[in-house]
């Protein structure tokens, strides 16, 4: 195993070229899901490196309740610098449980409560609630729900109205809340995906923004409704539930829309700058799968014949 059980905490840099790249590059829709799959295999594995190197560090310790025999020395043999890594492993393995679990856990209770408040609220997909503060967001559960205020709407012209439900409506259609707390949750196990977690943010929002164009058959109308939006609305409720214009840059996602439509493509082509990050960055993800595999399956032969029968 080696230095090999090391990897996945550093691997994550090599999908930083593909982040700015694919953002801007690639379609959006094929921007956020190949972001988000890389950011998920890559914190997974960053995660599993952790608990092998915690199972070494814990063996060492006094009065641990493990077999005896997994202090062995060729236990130890197995990762090197066992003694600083396998304890430093305790507690950056508790933090990110720990990180992982608040995030589920405000995620659920944004949700839970929005839709608490929502309970007597007329409208079964779109909910207008009287509020001098302008919000516009989707809520997601079962089919979905879009939640505005009439202080957007009073901001807004008809055609921008529009524009707005159809933005709201591809979140929902495409259940971008699962690709942001996805990428929420990665960023939270290794630090190092934070820039992926914003790449997957903006491009969920072009993604919306592009569904909304071609449902509205305006892209103009489209970014003027981004471009207003943010400059009444606030924050999101959670960053893992999709807004009109209070996540991504502004500015670049109405510059988007000014520009053509962007061509739809399943994955970049090898022989381009884009392309060539891209098959970097999924080589660097299948590499550090590959490393935290043969680490699990390593230690967990060497474990099994230092166990007592």
């Amino acid at each position: 195993m080696g230095v090999f059980v090391f990897l996945p905490l550093v691997l994550p840099l090599s999908a930083w070229p593909v982040a700015r790249l694919a953002e801007t590059r690639l379609h959006p829709r094929t921007a956020t899901r190949l972001l988000t799959a890389v950011a998920v295999v890559m914190a997974v594995c960053s995660a599993l490196c952790l608990a092998l190197l915690m199972v070494v560090g814990t063996a060492q310790l006094p009065g641990n309740p493990l077999p005896d025999g997994w202090s062995d020395p060729q236990v130890r043999a197995a990762v090197p610098y066992d003694e600083v890594a396998g304890r430093a492993a305790i507690p950056a393995l508790a933090v990110v449980a720990a990180a992982c679990a608040r995030t589920l856990w405000r995620h659920r209770r944004v949700t839970r409560g929005a839709r608490r408040a929502l309970a007597g609220v007329p409208g079964r997909t779109v909910a207008v609630l009287p509020d001098t503060v302008p919000y516009a967001y989707a809520l997601p559960g079962g089919r979905g729900r879009i939640v505005v205020s009439t202080a957007l709407l009073a901001g807004l012209a008809p055609a921008e109205r529009r524009a707005l439900f159809a933005h709201e409506r591809a979140h929902l259609a495409a259940r971008h809340h699962r690709h942001l707390l996805a990428a929420q949750l990665a960023a939270r196990a290794n630090p190092f995906l934070r820039p992926l977690r914003t790449a997957v943010v903006y491009a969920a929002e072009r993604w919306a923004d592009e569904d909304a164009a071609r449902a509205v058959g305006d892209r103009r109308t489209v970014a003027r409704a981004i471009g207003k939006a943010a400059l009444l609305s606030p924050r999101a409720p959670a960053p893992t539930l999709a807004a009109l214009a209070v996540t991504g840059p502004v500015p670049r996602r109405v510059a988007a829309l000014l520009a053509p439509a962007p061509v739809a493509r399943t994955f970049p082509s090898a022989f381009t700058s884009v392309g060539l990050a891209a098959w970097a960055a999924a080589a660097g993800a299948l590499v550090s799968a590959m490393s935290s595999a043969n680490s699990a399956v390593t230690l967990f032969l060497i474990l099994h014949a230092a166990t007592p029968l």
